[in-house]
């Protein structure tokens, strides 16, 4: 079992930059990576950024250049920093763990970010 805990969440302004955590707990050794999602009211949950425990990083284009994924080992956190944030970005920010035991992710609660112009 891996318990998820994310924050950083707030409403900020366009343009603004912002940095999201997700602190994972338990069975951390499982884990083989983490990924942000986000989803917004109506809309589906897409994949933000993910990264591996080896480090390897996917950013994908529609945020690439302002979204960037790293991750402290010792502390089993993973950041989300976002910059130039626009009012699309308004999502629920959820993160999510692979773990090498289970055949589906854990997820946290998420997090709320509001981009405000």
């Amino acid at each position: 079992q891996v318990m998820l805990v994310e924050s950083g969440g707030d409403v900020v302004q366009v343009g603004d930059s912002l940095r999201l955590s997700c602190a994972a707990s338990g069975d951390t050794a499982c884990i083989s990576a983490m990924g942000w999602y986000r989803q917004a009211p109506g809309s589906e949950r897409e994949l933000v950024a993910s990264i591996t425990t080896s480090g390897i990083r996917y950013i994908p284009d529609f945020v690439k250049g302002r979204f960037t994924i790293s991750r402290d080992a010792a502390k089993n956190t993973v950041y989300l920093q976002m910059s130039g944030v626009k009012p699309e970005d308004t999502a629920v920010y959820l993160c999510n763990a692979d773990c090498r035991r289970t055949p589906l992710p854990f997820w946290g609660q998420g997090t709320q970010v509001t981009v405000s112009s």
